[in-house]
């Protein structure tokens, strides 16, 4: 049944949840996928949410908690008992996002949820998992996978198989292992199929595979998975036995995550927020970067008043400031912005000098374009003397390229030394293109008008 969520199913939701009409809000919610039901969740208080997640199958409380932001989830477990979270909650769960949720708990929640786990095989592999970084292949991947020994026949490995199934949602692999759990390859499903029963796995399987070590780090598990367009990738400890897999819908949540945090780098906020956390938290993470960009602001008007008796002389020039710092500033955004993700997906490729020679052309050519529209605008609409009207065209050129240049060398500078390049494209490159933007603005005109 296809439920239609409109302003008026939300009211009337909220209305029987208020009343605790159990019977109503599960007929309600129950055409409802998980995803739908943690978007309504928006509307619903702490205390609300806790008793929908109660009231449903676990299986589909489970699926809903995995849909939520961190701190709607956190908020909610909290309300939970150690014991209800094992059996609720874990129990639902693959290993994989079951170590996803205990590790947002506090230490001691997570000792507890632990050792209420009743699965002790389960409880084992999540405590194995809890052992890696997040950030790494061992702390995404889970323990849920087929494989089968090279040594076994087609029959046998059809029943070992079917046993490893039953605790499995979908299968998209079998793996191919040998007596020490060395991963050996794959087992093709139409192979497998067209093959007699007596034939042994060795003399089928696929030894072309594609794996990753259990510390590659989180962003280069999501390359290898993007490059060959696989499922999901086998993961290997320093012995290459299988300890693990990889799923894509895993690799799409490092995507996002990285994807956000980068645009919030890139905008100078400096830890990871959302728009609903408390104002001190958003002010620790937003200021850093003003303070930057106010001191880059003195630091041009500092430039400005070393120039202010040749100033009197040409006001004219003060007009056009503003122009050269934000032609400056998106200049040096746009370029730095495609290095940044030339060096998150790896496409960039040679050189500094040839990238920089690439971005002096471009700079070259895009300066010359605008400096001809400005040329024309200054000199017949603002009435300009030629002098002071190439004076502003041939400063604008120089600017325009000089911010390629540093929207280019900055990124890839940091990102030799392990810094993140994305805190470069924000106010980082604006303010230093303000300061050296207005400089070369100031020279250029000091050298043509002589003053």
């Amino acid at each position: 049944m296809n439920v239609e969520i409109t302003k008026e199913f939300i009211e009337i939701l909220s209305e029987r949840i208020k009343e605790q009409n159990a019977k109503v809000v599960k007929e309600m919610l129950e055409g409802l996928h998980p995803a739908d039901i943690a978007e309504l969740f928006d509307e619903l208080s702490t205390k609300d949410q806790a008793f929908v997640i109660d009231l449903l199958e676990n299986e589909t409380s489970a699926d809903i908690l995995l849909e939520l932001e961190e701190d709607d989830r956190k908020k909610i477990l909290h309300t939970f008992s150690a014991k209800e979270i094992a059996n609720e909650v874990i129990n639902e769960m693959d290993t994989d996002d079951a170590v996803d949720i205990i590790n947002e708990l506090s230490d001691r929640k997570k000792v507890e949820v632990i050792a209420q786990i009743e699965d002790k095989e389960q409880a084992k592999e999540i405590v194995e998992l809890l052992r890696y970084d997040e950030d790494t292949a061992g702390g995404l991947m889970g323990k849920e996978l087929i494989k089968v020994n090279k040594d076994w026949s087609v029959i046998t490995a059809v029943k070992q198989m079917r046993k490893q199934a039953e605790d499995l949602e979908e299968v998209f692999s079998i793996y191919v292992v040998d007596d020490d759990d060395i991963l050996l390859g794959t087992l093709s499903l139409k192979k497998f199929l067209t093959t007699s029963a007596n034939t042994k796995v060795e003399d089928v399987y696929n030894s072309k595979i594609q794996y990753v070590n259990i510390d590659t780090p989180d962003m280069e598990v999501a390359k290898v998975i993007e490059k060959y367009d696989l499922y999901e990738v086998p993961v290997i400890d320093e012995l290459k036995r299988l300890v693990g897999v990889i799923t894509v819908d895993d690799v799409l949540d490092v995507i996002r995550e990285e994807a956000e945090e980068n645009y919030q780098l890139a905008a100078g906020i400096t830890q990871n927020v959302d728009s609903d956390d408390g104002i001190l938290k958003l002010t620790k993470a937003r200021l850093p970067w003003l303070m930057i960009g106010m001191l880059g602001g003195l630091g041009a008007a500092s430039i400005m008043s070393g120039f202010e008796s040749a100033l009197e002389k040409y006001t004219i020039l003060l007009m056009f400031v503003p122009l050269i710092q934000s032609t400056a500033g998106n200049v040096g955004i746009q370029s730095s912005a495609i290095v940044v993700q030339g060096l998150a997906n790896g496409s960039i490729k040679g050189g500094i000098l040839k990238r920089l020679g690439k971005e002096f052309l471009l700079g070259l050519l895009n300066g010359l374009g605008i400096a001809l529209v400005v040329l024309l605008i200054t000199h017949f609409v603002f009435g300009t003397t030629y002098y002071v009207s190439m004076t502003i065209c041939i400063a604008l050129v120089a600017v325009i390229i000089n911010a390629a240049i540093i929207g280019t060398f900055i990124p890839i500078f940091l990102n030799g030394r392990g810094v993140d390049p994305a805190v470069s494209t924000g106010p980082f490159i604006t303010t230093s293109n303000d300061i050296i933007g207005v400089f070369i603005y100031f020279m250029i005109a000091k050298a043509i008008l002589g003053f």
